[in-house]
């Protein structure tokens, strides 16, 4: 019993674990600003979007100002970046045989995590960039399956427990918040230099490489506008 409960402790954090949340097919937008408020909630390092680059940041009441972001055409790209530049683990939070419980903390490292469709889940593009999963144990029989925004919340918790987050201060009863950074050129929009977006485009003609969530004329709308924004400035 001893050798049992031994194999299922988490293992120790290594010195500066970090968290890492991928969005790549969430279906309802408006999630996404939920997630980023307990994202940010809970100590997470960097947001990586894939696909779209602009996001609804409703519901994040303001977090979006305290994250980190970086965006990526596709799946492909943004596991080089995370296995290569960050040495991430890819964690897929879903119901798949060989997943763990998340009570069980199996983290090893800094940690990306992916979270599925609200209603598909996981694709099988998504499965395959991932190196484990797992998932969230239910005790209540009303329902087959939680919100993404309440799943990400779980699983970045636990991650942060395991990895030893300093817990933030209080004032009265709420946490204390931070002093804004200086506001990006654009609100809820991923940008990045000039260079690197018409690099992307060069890629996206050569390798026909599309946006997951929307048409190649609203895409181009948006790069457009971008590269106006800092040619101007």
């Amino acid at each position: 019993m001893a050798a049992a409960e031994a194999s299922t402790s988490p293992a120790p954090a290594p010195a500066a674990a970090e968290s890492v949340l991928i969005i790549h097919n969430v279906a309802k937008r408006h999630n996404i600003g939920t997630i980023v408020r307990s994202a940010t909630a809970f100590g997470v390092s960097e947001m990586v979007l894939v696909g779209r680059r602009d996001f609804n940041a409703f519901g994040s009441h303001g977090s979006t100002a305290h994250l980190r972001f970086r965006h990526f055409h596709s799946l492909s790209q943004a596991r080089l970046y995370l296995k290569e530049e960050r040495n991430c683990d890819i964690c897929g939070v879903e119901i798949v045989d060989g997943a763990v419980p998340i009570t069980q903390q199996p983290f090893r490292r800094s940690t990306a995590f992916l979270l599925g469709n609200e209603g598909t889940g996981l694709s099988a593009k998504e499965c395959e960039i991932c190196d484990f999963f797992v998932y969230i144990p239910q005790y209540g029989c009303g329902t087959a399956s939680l919100n993404v925004t309440v799943a990400a919340s779980i699983v970045l918790h636990h991650f942060g427990a395991w990895a030893g987050f300093a817990e933030r201060s209080r004032n009265g009863n709420k946490f204390s918040v931070a002093e804004r950074p200086v506001k990006q050129s654009r609100r809820n929009f991923c940008s990045e230099s000039v260079e690197s977006i018409i690099e992307e485009r060069k890629n996206r003609r050569e390798f026909g490489l599309q946006d997951m969530f929307h048409e190649r004329k609203a895409d181009h709308s948006l790069e457009t506008n971008l590269l106006g924004e800092l040619f101007d400035s």
